[in-house]
């Protein structure tokens, strides 16, 4: 049996009536190119059933055209929502993207990056390792590729970071509230673990003090991300202190327990103020990771953390990096926006 002639670019260059430079410029889009030799191009390609090799092109160019991503946890939201933007955005751009899941374990996630660094990857971004990045950094500089951090609070050490702005975001909400008419709000939800928890009560607490409002420690109080164990805390928070008007909820599933422990303590959630306070009406504030066509159809302020945006922006960095057009290692953070149902 004939085994048929693979078609090489010097076919293409021929079939289309010019030289094998011009073929390769109009591969990978550089130089100026008129849009009939383009054409011409494009269509002997077509005809003779030409494929591109990736990894030829790579090694005369220098880039493989993948990225690395190791993503601590995909099964939250945040993560979810980030990744799918990084990848759109990249792979608009002719790239593609090598992920991995980076676990819990510190010694997993610098094997897997590692790993990717060993496959030739053009650049990395690495999504939720805080405690790692300083060595992971490290291991990229002695190979001479970039890296970018996705975090969903701040390091403590200097490196190339985009984040949402978790002190912006619970001002949002809080200002809201008291605009609102709010005086005595609580906080529920997430782990004194959390530096993203840190970080939205530290928002919180600096705006009630801007406003002159009281803070009482008892009305801070921690919960596991579970509709049950927050529709239980919320409830006995509201038996304790009757006065509390408002709460901000750390999370969406936070939010929606505190929502059914309203609803079964026979409250209602909403947005009121103190003319609807004697009703017994809880206003009902949360930061959200999905988008807002996402968000359940509930009476419930959210401060929307845009994780897809993040998605975009880290795209934009790692491949500025890449191309040496920014060198120096910044933080960047993304802002929250306030979405109020109707």
């Amino acid at each position: 049996m004939a085994i048929a002639k693979k078609i090489t670019i010097h076919d293409v260059a021929l079939a289309a009536g010019v030289s094998v430079s011009t073929v390769s410029l109009v591969l990978s889009g550089k130089g100026r190119i008129s849009s009939a030799t383009g054409e011409r191009v494009n269509a002997a390609i077509e005809q003779l059933g030409f494929v591109r090799n990736r990894q030829a092109s790579a090694l005369r160019g220098g880039q493989s055209g993948v990225i690395g991503l190791i993503v601590r946890d995909l099964s939250a939201s945040f993560y979810a929502e980030l990744t799918a933007g990084l990848t759109e955005a990249l792979e608009s751009q002719g790239r593609m993207v090598f992920l991995l899941h980076g676990g819990q374990d510190g010694e997993q996630l610098t094997q897997r990056f590692s790993m990717l660094l060993n496959q030739g990857v053009d650049g990395v971004v690495i999504a939720g390792a805080a405690g790692s990045s300083d060595t992971l950094r490290q291991l990229a500089e002695e190979k001479g590729i970039p890296v970018v951090f996705a975090s969903r609070a701040s390091y403590l050490d200097e490196v190339d970071t985009v984040r949402p702005d978790n002190m912006q975001a619970a001002q949002l909400l809080t200002e809201h509230l008291i605009r609102h008419g709010h005086q005595r709000i609580a906080w529920l939800g997430g782990q004194s673990s959390s530096l993203t928890r840190a970080e939205r009560v530290g928002g919180y607490c600096a705006t009630l003090l801007k406003f002159g409002l009281p803070f009482h420690s008892d009305w801070v109080l921690e919960c596991v991300s579970s509709q049950k164990q927050a529709a239980e805390a919320i409830t006995a928070l509201l038996r304790h202190n009757p006065t509390i008007s408002a709460v901000v909820c750390y999370n969406e599933t936070i939010a929606m327990g505190a929502w059914f422990g309203l609803m079964r303590a026979g409250r209602q959630s909403g947005e009121s103020g103190v003319d609807r306070y004697f009703d017994q009406q809880i206003s009902l504030a949360a930061f959200a990771d999905v988008a807002e066509h996402a968000l359940d159809d509930l009476p419930i302020v959210w401060a929307c953390t845009p994780a897809r945006e993040i998605g975009y922006t880290l795209a934009e960095r790692i491949l500025q990096k890449i191309g040496h057009e920014e060198s120096v290692s910044r933080s960047q953070t993304i802002s929250a926006r306030l979405i109020t149902q109707k």
